[in-house]
């Protein structure tokens, strides 16, 4: 498993892929920053937001690349024939690559939670707002909460790419699936409290939306950026309930992941 982990670490840092989208991350720290001179009463606030919004796009985009190049493309290439020759299970060969795009992807969200920090520094130009940003311990938290979402986003996409004869397809539903993960909690909220008193669209919406809630976690629970933003804490048992959700879910997809791979054959 080690091994697993280490080439592909090392296979991650060199993709292209991963060079295009940090920079698109860049790009997007750097809008950010151009951002807050949109708002002149809380310039460094609106700053924050958008650059937590880019890290988290980024983030996603990274993880399922990640997932694409290999674990998916290796299967394509059938150059994960070599690797399988080693003497050891095919759920350690998954494991390895999961805890390598997991590494790679809390490298990425440091680094570029360093650079969203000091474009919300900068931006201010010395202003001082009247509602002040907390960027010690809950800019961090927030930060950690994104890379646990694109996590989960990961381990759905490998959860595909174990099964998917389709080498793109992994990337495709793991994007759907990360949207549909994050707007989940707000569907749910608009319907919980009547759709603005549309009876109709609640009856037809509501068994589909309970079905999906049992399918698909939502993710927007893990976004804790108003404590950045405005010192307002999540309660510590919201943080818990979110982080056991997203570990047990990345742990029930990566079981159902080996049980599906052990049982592919490669022709």
């Amino acid at each position: 498993m080690l091994e697993f982990a280490l080439s592909g670490l090392r296979s991650g840092l060199r993709g292209r892929s991963f060079h295009a989208v940090f920079l698109l991350g860049v790009l997007m720290i750097g809008i950010a920053y151009f951002s807050g001179f949109f708002s002149p009463r809380q310039p460094q606030t609106v700053a924050l937001d958008v650059g937590f919004s880019g890290i988290r796009f980024s983030l996603v985009l990274l993880n399922l690349f990640w997932v694409q190049e290999l674990v998916a493309r290796e299967i394509d290439r059938r150059v994960i024939l070599f690797s399988l020759a080693y003497p050891v299970s095919r759920g350690a060969f998954l494991a390895g690559r999961f805890a390598a795009i997991l590494l790679l992807s809390t490298l990425a969200a440091v680094l570029l939670g360093f650079l969203l920090l000091l474009a919300v520094l900068l931006v201010g130009g010395g202003y001082n707002q009247e509602f002040g940003l907390a960027l010690g311990v809950p800019f961090w938290s927030a930060l950690a909460g994104l890379t646990l979402d694109a996590a989960v986003v990961a381990a759905f996409a490998l959860c595909i790419a174990a099964l998917s004869t389709v080498s793109v397809l992994p990337l495709a539903l793991g994007a759907a699936f990360a949207v549909a993960g994050k707007a989940l909690g707000a569907t749910v909220a608009y319907l919980s409290r009547g759709a603005d008193g549309d009876v109709e669209l609640v009856a037809s919406y509501n068994p589909a939306i309970d079905l999906i809630r049992w399918l698909v976690p939502d993710l927007s629970r893990l976004d804790w950026r108003e404590w950045a933003m405005y010192q307002l804490p999540p309660g510590a048992d919201v943080v818990l309930w979110s982080v056991t959700m997203a570990v047990a879910y990345i742990a029930l997809l990566l079981v159902c992941a080996s049980l599906l791979f052990s049982r592919r054959e490669f022709s």
